[in-house]
Order: C-alpha cells, then sequence, then structure tokens
C-alpha cells in the first residue's frame, strides 16, 4: 500500500460514534492502510448528537461555504474536521443545519426513520466528492460503509464520470448484517434524475427500501467486502451474478492482512 491514497466514506466512527461493527472498521482499517504506508482519509456526516466541544471539532473555512444543490433546493454545505486522539488520523465532518443539526443518524427518537434520509444521501455523497476536489486529493481506492454513503458509487460512476480527479479511483462497499429494515423516500430516483444521473442501476430503486440502497452501492462498485457472518443472501448473490471481487472479513483475528491482500491484488491490480 506504500503511497496508495485511500478514502474512507462512512456512517460512523468511534471515537464520534459508539462501537459497532461500522464504527470499529471504520476507524481500524485508516490505520492498518497507514501502518502499511498508505495515506488515508476518512469522512462521516456531523450528526447532531456528536459533541463538538468534547471532540474539539473546528470548521474548515476554505473548505466550507459551498451551496450544494439538492432537488432544486440551495443546501450549504459545511465542512468541519477532528483528530482523533493519539493517532495521526484526521476525519473530516459533513456537515449543513438542515440535514444533520439536532439529528440522529437515521431515525427520531421514536425509531421513526428521517422522511429526508434519500436527500441526505444525496447531500452526503456529493459534500464528500466537493471536498475531496477542494483538497485536490486523489483517492486510488473509496471505501464506502453504511446507508448514508451508499449513494457515493452511483454518484462517481455517473455524476463525476469526467471528473479527472477520479479517473483511476476504485470503489470498494462493505455490507454488514444490522442493515435497516424500512423504505426511503418514493421520490428518490426523482431526485437522483435531477442531478441528470442516469444509469440502468436505477431500476433497483423502483422498490425504494434501504436493502436496494445496499444493492446499488453494489452495482456500481469495483469490489464488496461483506463484514459479517449474517450478510443476507440477496448481497453475495448480487455480487455473484456481478462477477466482482468479494471477500467475507470482519473485524476478526487476521483482518488486517485479509483486507491490504485484496486492496492489492483484488482492487488495485
Amino acid at each position: 500500500m506504500t503511497g496508495k491514497k485511500v478514502l474512507y466514506v462512512s456512517s460512523e466512527v468511534i471515537p464520534y460514534l459508539p462501537n459497532n461493527d461500522i464504527s470499529t472498521l471504520s476507524y481500524s482499517l485508516p490505520k492498518v492502510v497507514n501502518k502499511n504506508g498508505g495515506q488515508t482519509r476518512i469522512f462521516i456526516p456531523k450528526y447532531g448528537i456528536i459533541n463538538e466541544r468534547r471532540h474539539q471539532l473546528h470548521e474548515v473555512i476554505r473548505l466550507s461555504g459551498m451551496n450544494l444543490i439538492i432537488d432544486d433546493l440551495d443546501m450549504p454545505l459545511i465542512i468541519k474536521v477532528a483528530s482523533i486522539p493519539k493517532e495521526r488520523m484526521q476525519v473530516y465532518f459533513i456537515d449543513n443545519e438542515e440535514y444533520f443539526k439536532n439529528r440522529l443518524l437515521d431515525s427520531d427518537k421514536k425509531k421513526k426513520l428521517y422522511d429526508d434520509n434519500d436527500e441526505r444521501a444525496i447531500f452526503f455523497a456529493k459534500g464528500v466528492v466537493e471536498t475531496i476536489k477542494k483538497l485536490n486529493w486523489s483517492p486510488d481506492i473509496i471505501h464506502v460503509h453504511g446507508w448514508i454513503a451508499s449513494l457515493m458509487p452511483l454518484y462517481l460512476k455517473e455524476y463525476y464520470k469526467d471528473d479527472p480527479l477520479f479517473s483511476k479511483s476504485k470503489i470498494v462497499t462493505s455490507i454488514y448484517e444490522n442493515e435497516i429494515s424500512g423504505n426511503l423516500n418514493n421520490e428518490i430516483v426523482k431526485k437522483i434524475k435531477f442531478d441528470e444521473v442516469e444509469s440502468d442501476t436505477l431500476k433497483v430503486l423502483d422498490k425504494t427500501s434501504y436493502e436496494n440502497l445496499y444493492k446499488i452501492s453494489i452495482m456500481n462498485s469495483d469490489g464488496v467486502i461483506f463484514a459479517n457472518d449474517n450478510v443476507k443472501e440477496s448481497y453475495i448473490d448480487l455480487a455473484k451474478s456481478l462477477k466482482i471481487p468479494t471477500l467475507k472479513c470482519g473485524y476478526s483475528e487476521g483482518y488486517e492482512k485479509q483486507y491490504i491482500e485484496f486492496y492489492n491484488d483484488k482492487i488495485l491490480n
């Protein structure tokens, strides 16, 4: 991995959110890549439950101030950054007053899914890419984790397909056991198409389930990692049908070697 750049885009990462499979791997994998001579950047949403003072977040003025168009609405993009204590790793936070301030991850305190999760996912995907463009940092691998990052592969393959910064970037999606049940807003495809994103893979979102949101991520990726033993068979079958490289490995003994070998042998070659 010497000299290779890996971008991690995740719904969660410790220490900013509680320990679980996604947050743990999103924290540990960048450490592994760094240890093996690579360079990393980490992006997550700035949910309202993340304590800015405790974690010493600060706004990066030179990266903020852009407006992203989401379904014909101007939505201000705010970028904040913090350093993980005792680790030489920075985390970038995608923020917006309407989509993330005073919000939990995917549902409110009554466990009701937010009606605008589709727009939050679009905003997050575009916000990450636009920030990477401002940083002028061309990743060799873009590794996405969690529902809110699931539109990144589609947008990179279609909306940003002519951007030279990502012309050689390979996309990896990690799929987990604890996926969300329920449906997204019925107009998600219309909102994606507002960005002039056209893809045959959008047909999978005719049924706007979160399961299909993960499927569209797989369908636009160059590799898939199944990070739990109990991942749904439908995801495994889809990856097989597409004949894209897969790895079955979570946060367990020997995971470091398996991930590095997968990156080097299956994704970068």
